[in-house]
């Protein structure tokens, strides 16, 4: 027999078992962090409360409501700019829950860059 050889079974075989349990549970984990936070919903407001933004998980626009005092027929583009800010604000609200989330699972993930 070669040097360095060994005899039978796997070298370090509990260790590759106890790393799938560890993969197969951390996917689990990842899955239902997906799952409550696409059942989540982000509220954003903007216009000093003039106009509010439902978003959920999945990043749709649940809801939009307008305050009826801030409706200016002058004024229709100062509105859509609340609209937006609005939206995107609770979108964001999204990235953040979901970055900060997901920074849980990768934080032991240092070998594998780029995987989360």
């Amino acid at each position: 027999m070669a040097k360095g050889g060994f005899r039978g079974g796997y070298p370090g075989g509990g260790n590759q078992m106890n790393m799938m349990r560890q993969a197969q549970k951390m996917q689990q984990d990842i899955l239902k962090m997906q799952q409550e936070l696409e059942a989540s919903t982000f509220e954003f407001t903007a216009g000093g409360g003039a106009v509010k933004a439902v978003v959920n998980g999945s990043k749709q626009l649940e809801s939009l409501v307008i305050d009826p005092e801030t409706v200016d027929p002058e004024d229709v583009e100062m509105l859509q700019d609340m609209i937006i800010a609005a939206v995107n604000g609770a979108i964001k609200l999204v990235d953040e829950k979901s970055s900060s989330a997901y920074s849980k699972f990768s934080g032991g993930l240092g070998g594998f860059p780029g995987m989360f």
